[in-house]
């Protein structure tokens, strides 16, 4: 992870020590994995929450305004509500 993203590093450059990831709070690992707002570190074990302003642990950018407002007009057309 760099930054809180979940990034694929090839294997040539996993071998370099300046790529400037983020390290487990507990071992110092950089095999570090992202999943469901989590924070895992593959060496240890240790989990911690992912940042709550992060959204690159999702994968997914945050919604634009308005969003939720339109998926539930589809909805509502779609289910056949008032």
């Amino acid at each position: 992870m760099r930054q809180e993203a979940q990034v694929l590093i090839c294997p040539d450059c996993q071998r370099q020590h300046d790529l400037d990831l983020d390290a487990c709070g507990t071992c110092q690992s950089t095999a570090l994995i992202c999943r469901l707002g989590e924070v895992e570190c593959r060496s240890c074990g240790s989990v911690r929450l992912a940042r709550a302003d992060a959204f690159a642990c999702s994968g997914a950018p945050p919604a634009p305004p308005g969003l939720s407002d339109e998926v539930e007009a589809a909805l509502n057309r779609v289910l056949g509500r008032a």
